[in-house]
C-alpha cells in the first residue's frame, strides 16, 4: 500500500469581515479539503473542525441517519446526545420534514433536546443522498441568541451539498 503524504494547507483561510464572507472564503476550502478523499468519516471530520475554526460556535457537527435514527458523528465541542428519534428536538425534526431548522432560542423550541445546558440557538440542515433521502444532518449549536439566518442556511446547504456530491 503506498504512503501518502498530507498536502493540504495546515491553516485555513478565515475572513471576519463579515458573516457571508466568512462562508464565501470557506466553501470553497471545504470543496478542496474533501476532493479525492472517499473517507465519510474523515470528511465530516475535517469540515467540523473547519466551521468551528471559522465561527466559534459552541457545537458543530454531523449526525447520521442509521436504522431509523440519527447516530452521532464527527463533532467539534462539548459531549453530545449519541442518538436521536425521527421527529424528536432540532435534529429530529430537520429531518421528519426534510427541511433547514433555524431556531432562534432553542429554550423556546418544543420537544428540544438539551445535549447541552449552553446551547441558546441552532441550526440543522440535512444532507441528502443523491436519491433525495435524508442520509444525516449538519447540526450547529451557538450561545447567543438568534445566531442564525438566511446567511447560514445558503452555505451550510451549499456544504450539505458538497457532502452529498462526495458520496460514491
Amino acid at each position: 500500500m503506498p504512503y501518502y503524504i498530507c498536502i493540504m494547507a495546515e491553516k485555513l483561510l478565515i475572513s471576519k469581515s463579515n458573516k457571508e464572507s466568512a462562508y464565501q472564503t470557506l466553501v470553497p476550502q471545504v470543496r478542496a479539503l474533501i476532493e479525492g478523499e472517499s473517507n465519510l468519516i474523515a470528511n465530516l471530520a475535517n469540515i467540523s473542525s473547519a466551521l468551528k475554526m471559522t465561527f466559534e460556535h459552541l457545537w458543530i457537527g454531523f449526525y447520521w441517519v442509521e436504522e431509523e435514527q440519527l447516530v452521532l458523528g464527527p463533532f467539534q465541542g462539548p459531549i453530545a446526545c449519541t442518538r436521536i428519534s425521527k421527529g424528536k428536538g432540532v435534529c429530529g425534526t430537520a429531518w421528519e420534514n426534510r427541511k433547514t431548522v433555524i431556531v432562534k432560542n432553542v429554550n423556546l423550541f418544543p420537544g428540544h433536546i438539551a445535549c447541552s445546558s449552553d446551547s441558546v440557538s441552532e441550526i440543522v440542515v440535512p444532507i441528502f443522498s443523491r436519491e433525495g433521502h435524508v442520509i444525516g444532518i449538519i447540526d450547529i449549536d451557538s450561545t447567543t441568541e438568534g445566531s442564525f439566518d438566511n446567511i447560514d442556511q445558503k452555505y451550510l446547504e451549499q456544504i450539505a451539498q458538497i457532502i452529498t456530491n462526495s458520496i460514491a
